[in-house]
Parts: C-alpha cells; structure tokens; sequence
C-alpha cells in the first residue's frame, strides 16, 4: 500500500508471534511491546535531518554528525499508545511528548475523546503518533485531526498492527500522514477488532481483562 511502511524485520516479527500467542502474559506482552516499539522507532527515525558540528575526540579534532531542528515530539494515544511510547523514550529520552485521551464506543466504533496536552510549539516539529492498533482507524483520525488543529504539519503514524480498512479509513482522511506497521493483517471483525490480531492491547497490557 502506498504510504504504508511494513517495517518485517525478524526480530520485530517474532517478537509480534509472541505477543499473538493468547497464553502470553501480562508482564511478557508489556516487555515485548517495549522491545518492539524501540525497534520501530529505529525505522521511522531513519531519515532524520543531520548536521555537524566541531568536536574533540581523545585523538583530534573532527566534524560529527549530530541531529539537526527541533526534537520530535511523540504522541501517545491513550491508554495502548503509553507501551509504544516507552520504549520510544528509551532511544530518544529527550523528545516532547502528547497524550490524547480516546475511547471506543462499543455500539458506534467512533472514538470519543476525553483528554489532550500536548506541546505548545509542534507546528515545526516531527510529530510521531503511536497506537498499537490501527482497526477502524477512528482513534487515529481523531488524534491527527486534534494535532492538525494545534499546528502539527509533519506527522508520522507508528502502530505495532494494522487492518486493511482502517488504513483505507486513514489515508482517506490523511493522505499526508505515513503509517509504520509491523503488520497489516487480514481484516476486522464484527466487533471492530483485528483478525487475527491479538486482542485488545490495552486490556492485555495492564492485565484488565
């Protein structure tokens, strides 16, 4: 699919056939999701802006490569999107981050959103949306709509599985904006969840059901 990245490294895949396996626990889901989402933000950071400077090594001096622009801001969509935005942390500790707050209702699939805080100054920085699953999209939608709104001009979508139709859904309403996927797999359900998918991430993060 165009703008879509599939990011099929092995260790990320067989990672993913752990967290599938319905007998993974609590604690395993939440490491390996930790693990994973440290490996994708390795792909979707792979073309970040560079620059040099002076430095002084204990042999001599030299121009090194070092990040250039402002420091990215990741966006947790609440509350699956946190185990992403962990390991994420881990790599670059010191980006912004934003937490919008959204929930599924159950009879329409819409996403009802119910908190948001993000940076005031996004507009000139990469903005990295992280969900674990892209299903019906709305969720998604919803979270780049509230970031266009405050600015964000350079997004980018990081989810750990994703449907073919809530990637339609997606890119239908943000064509601008890339999806990073370690998966697209075959198709929802009647209830809106991801076949074969591994269930409701947050629910199997925190051990709430």
């Amino acid at each position: 699919m165009d703008g879509v990245t599939v990011i099929d490294h092995p260790l990320i895949q067989h990672k993913l056939t752990i967290m599938r396996k319905k007998d993974t626990s609590t604690a395993g889901f939440r490491r390996l999701l930790r693990e994973i989402s440290t490996l994708l933000c390795y792909e979707v950071t792979r073309d970040l802006e560079m620059t040099h400077e002076r430095i002084e090594t204990p042999i001599t001096e030299m121009d090194a490569p070092v990040l250039a622009g402002k420091k990215l801001v990741f966006v947790s969509i609440l509350r699956a999107g946190n185990g992403l935005l962990e390991g994420m942390l881990e790599l670059v500790p010191s980006a912004r981050v934003a937490h919008i707050g959204l929930y599924r209702d159950h009879d329409t699939l819409e996403a009802i959103e119910y908190y948001f805080k993000a940076p005031e100054d996004i507009t000139n920085r990469l903005v990295i949306v992280v969900d674990p699953m892209l299903a019906t999209g709305n969720s998604s939608i919803a979270a780049i709509d509230k970031l266009k709104e405050r600015g964000a001009q350079n997004i980018r979508f990081v989810c750990l599985l994703a449907a073919p139709e809530g990637v339609e859904a997606f890119q239908t309403a943000h064509p601008d904006v890339p999806v990073y996927t370690a998966a697209i797999d075959s198709h929802l359900n009647e209830l809106g969840y991801i076949v074969p998918g591994l269930g409701d991430a947050g629910d199997r993060m925190y051990g709430t059901k």
